[in-house]
């Protein structure tokens, strides 16, 4: 069974940083894309970040580009998500997906795997 487990999250100030990670289990994703999306209280589920392993293509929503770097450990199955530079707009819970495909996408639909998501709250 696949599980991606994310943490990391918290109660952070404005300009603060935080490093989300997730840890996937049951398969190997070796040659898969994972991303990264979010989701504030009211609003639909937005991309924040995708990497695709073969190439090691890397996408960002215009919202967090040069704030937050997407990476990985392809030998350990993890994804990061490092946020930089933070503002009260990037509140909200942030879900880890992985995809069968290597190609990475900002449309969530693509996405295959889900984690159950961590809270970020960035305070002004």
């Amino acid at each position: 069974q696949v599980q991606l487990v994310e943490s990391g999250g918290g109660l952070v100030q404005a300009g603060g940083s935080l490093r989300l990670s997730c840890a996937a289990s049951g398969r190997t994703f070796s040659s898969s894309a994972m991303g990264w999306f979010r989701q504030a209280p009211g609003k639909e589920r937005e991309f924040v970040a995708a990497i695709g392993w073969s190439g090691g293509r890397r996408y960002y929503a215009e919202a967090v580009k040069g704030r937050f770097d997407i990476s990985g450990d392809k030998a350990m199955n993890t994804v990061y998500l490092q946020m930089n530079s933070l503002i009260p707009e990037d509140t909200a819970v942030y879900y880890c997906a992985a995809a069968d495909s290597a190609i990475p996408t900002s449309g969530w639909s693509r996405y295959d795997y889900w984690g159950q998501g961590t809270q970020v709250t960035v305070s002004s």
